[in-house]
Formats: structure tokens, sequence, C-alpha cells
């Protein structure tokens, strides 16, 4: 099972529901943690302070990336150090990877410092994309993970996503996660013939920031026909299972 948070934003975040969300997902078993990104809401040493403290309390392996939150806003920081803070609060691979029994996890850093909040991935990120999840063993489920939902449109896609998309359906990734709007969604996409894949973003787990929907978090469990997606709503700082929505699987061994 696939824990999947995002949006934290320690320094503006509801203290009830940062406090019991730990012990939510301990309860739900997962396999492993991953969290697409704003951990933080200005970058600030005191709210990486606490979105460390959160996470240490996170009992499964974890795979965190960095969202356009977790940069500083202004200054010579996000210039010439843009990245420290999180590499000294939270990981020092921009770039983390996970390969695990049943499971090979990459993220990527989606939010270069010149870009305000729109993101990017790199030629060289998304030929990453294909070296790394490309070469999973057999029947692995292929997951990537970044801050912005790779696969919008218009004003909001991120630069660089034609490259991507093509690099992630000939690695036949099965499994894209994503943060940044606040809102959980889940969908299946067939990107070219014979790969199919479900993109999942999570709402914000903690945040005071809510655009239309409730604080929540998302479970997803894979097996070797379906994609089973659930967010979990917190309601006055307890946590409740909504409606689980399954896509179907490409075929273990088809990659």
């Amino acid at each position: 099972m696939i824990a999947h948070l995002s949006d934290l934003h320690f320094g503006r975040h509801d203290p009830p529901a940062a406090a019991t969300l730990a012990d939510d997902v301990a309860a739900a078993g997962p396999d492993v943690v991953v969290v697409t990104g704003d951990s933080t809401t200005r970058a600030r040493n005191a709210e990486f302070a606490q979105a460390r403290a959160f996470l240490d309390g996170l009992v499964a392996p974890l795979l965190v990336v960095c969202g356009n939150h977790d940069v500083p806003l202004f200054g010579v920081g996000r210039l010439v150090a843009p990245y420290d803070r999180y590499r000294a609060w939270l990981d020092v691979d921009l770039e983390p990877r996970l390969d695990l029994p049943g499971i090979r996890a990459l993220g990527l850093q989606s939010m270069p410092r010149w870009r305000w909040k729109n993101g990017r991935v790199s030629a060289r990120q998304s030929a990453l994309v294909g070296t790394y999840l490309g070469a999973a063993p057999t029947g692995a489920v292929r997951l990537l993970a970044l801050h912005h939902p790779p696969f919008v449109r218009g004003p909001a896609r991120i630069a660089g996503r034609g490259a991507l998309l093509r690099a992630v359906a000939a690695a036949g990734v099965d499994l894209v996660l994503a943060g940044h709007t606040h809102v959980p969604a889940s969908r299946r996409l067939d990107l070219a013939p014979g790969h199919r894949l479900v993109e999942v973003v999570a709402g914000t787990a903690t945040s005071l920031r809510l655009r239309g929907a409730p604080r929540s978090w998302t479970v997803i469990r894979v097996d070797a026909g379906h994609i089973h997606v659930e967010a979990r709503v917190e309601v006055d700082g307890c946590w409740r299972g909504g409606p689980a929505v399954s896509h179907p699987r490409a075929a273990p061994g088809t990659h």
C-alpha cells in the first residue's frame, strides 16, 4: 500500500489535523509514504523543523520531493541557494529513489528557482525516468512523484511536459503522484498504444488553505488488475475513509 501525502504547509497548518495524521497513516499499514512537496509555507527553518518532526513520526520508508513553497520566495537565498534549507532538513537528494520489493519509485524536483510557481522538468530528468524506472523488474509498480501535476494543459502546464510524457510512456510508468492543487483527484491515462497509467493528485493534508475540498491524504492499493485510490478526509481532527475509485492497471509483464 502507498500512502500519498502532499501540501502539508507547516507554518500555516491545522494543528489538530497534523497531530492525528501520522497515526492515521500508520493504521493503514503503508509499504511506502510519498510526500509530493510543499512541506512548508515559506521555506523557513522553523517550518522545516516542524515538517522534519512530522516526517520522523511516520513508520514506513519515505520518498519526499520539493514543492514551490519549499523554495524561498524572495531574497538572495532564492538566487544562490534555493534548495539549501530543503536539503539540510528534509532530503539532500532532490531526485530521491526507492527500490523496494514490488515497487520502484523516483522523485523529481519540478520547481526551478527561476520560475515563480509553475513547474519544469528538464531533459536530463526525463532521461532519468527512462533509465531508472524503465529498468524496474517485470511486474514491479513503477512510480513517479513530483509536485506539479505533469499532465495539465494551458497556463499551468509544466515546462518540458512533452519530453516527460514520452519518457513516462517509454518507461512503462504505472503511477504518477503529484500535489500542488490542494484538491484530490485520480484518473487513468492512455499515453501510447499498450501503455496505461494512473495519475493521482493528493489534496492538502494539513494546510489551512483549502480550495473547495477538505483536508485529505490518499491511500493507493495496487493489485494485479487494478489501482485502487481512496481519499481519507479530515473532520475536526478525525480521519474518515471516502469512496474508493478503481482504475484498470496495465497487465504486469507488459513493460
